[in-house]
């Protein structure tokens, strides 16, 4: 293994993926994803982690060609469009803290620089998807001539499972429990948090109070304007966060 792309691609991008995951899921919970924006977010999430996860599982199992590439490149665009769709409904329902901003920045751009690495360890076929070059588009699926490493590939499906697709899995049915006691609450007159002194706020208004409404420079910390007009609206009760 002499190929410097590849030994980044397996050993540099995958566990950064990996780590920045888990620490996105921390301030997930740190910030009450489950009472706040809820199971929709958390369904948000495990759609990204789909969207990322398909065209990685493909390059690792089966030869890398003209429509790995495809499938790489249009999932691709189609988290980047599923991240803006987390972010703006996030952004209107919970804190999104400095810490977490700055982790979804790692979460953007390690699957483009993925994508950058196998597109240069494989031109040819790139070229072959616009009818550019000697060699022509090949869309056959077939697993790898030479494959990895079995431990590597062992290893690499179990810290997925572990780090990323049973922790949001837990957010989701976390944020599905706290639904239903909120609905459970309501049905018997009463909020299912037991917070019978907050006034609810409106998506309008909550979208209003947040600093991507008027801040696209992002001064403020996202979220404080959210917490302080709820607060307001409180005579001044302070916000009590679960844990």
């Amino acid at each position: 293994m002499d190929d410097p792309t590849l030994i980044i691609l397996m050993y540099f991008i995958i566990p950064i993926w990996f780590l920045a995951g888990i620490v996105d899921w921390f301030c997930h919970r740190r910030s009450n994803i489950s009472g706040t924006s809820g199971a929709k977010e958390s369904f948000i999430h495990l759609l990204m982690f789909a969207e990322v996860g398909i065209p990685l599982f493909m390059v690792l199992i089966f030869e890398v060609n003209s429509l790995i590439i495809a499938i790489s490149i249009v999932l691709f665009f189609v988290h980047e469009a599923t991240a803006m769709w987390d972010v703006s409904y996030a952004v209107t329902k919970r804190r999104v803290g400095p810490i977490e901003q700055h982790v979804h920045s790692f979460l953007e751009m390690i699957p483009l620089l993925a994508l950058v690495l196998v597109v240069g360890r494989h031109w040819p076929h790139f070229t072959a998807l616009f009818g550019i070059g000697g060699t022509p588009a090949d869309f056959a699926l077939q697993l790898k001539e030479d494959p990895l490493p079995t431990w590597y590939l062992v290893t690499v499906l179990l810290v997925a499972l572990a780090l990323e697709f049973v922790p949001y899995l837990e957010e989701l049915m976390r944020g599905l429990k706290d639904k239903n006691q909120a609905n459970s609450g309501k049905s018997n007159g009463t909020r299912g948090t037991g917070d019978t002194n907050v006034t609810p706020v409106s998506d309008a208004e909550a979208e209003a109070a947040s600093p991507y409404a008027t801040s696209v420079a992002g001064e403020e910390d996202p979220g404080v304007a959210l917490e302080e007009l709820v607060e307001s609206r409180n005579g001044g009760i302070p916000i009590t966060k679960k844990r």
